[in-house]
């Protein structure tokens, strides 16, 4: 998968975003097999690619540390 390829998938911000310039990201929907990630604020930056089959216990691990 090519970064052009992800760039042109729907993406969506995260509803944990609150636009002041904290920690934002977004997430693509349409990539079969995948998770693209990106930071909000610098959408042409890299795009982390997590498998669709870790991405409930990615964020249950993310979550596990927020409150941990």
């Amino acid at each position: 998968m090519t970064k052009n390829e992800v760039g042109t998938a729907a993406w969506r911000t995260s509803s944990h975003s609150n636009g002041n310039g904290g920690n934002c990201v977004e997430v693509a929907d349409g990539v079969p097999g995948l998770v693209p990630v990106r930071d909000s604020k610098d959408r042409a930056g890299s795009i982390l690619l997590i498998r669709d089959s870790a991405w409930s216990p990615f964020l249950n691990f993310l979550a596990e540390e927020r409150l941990g």
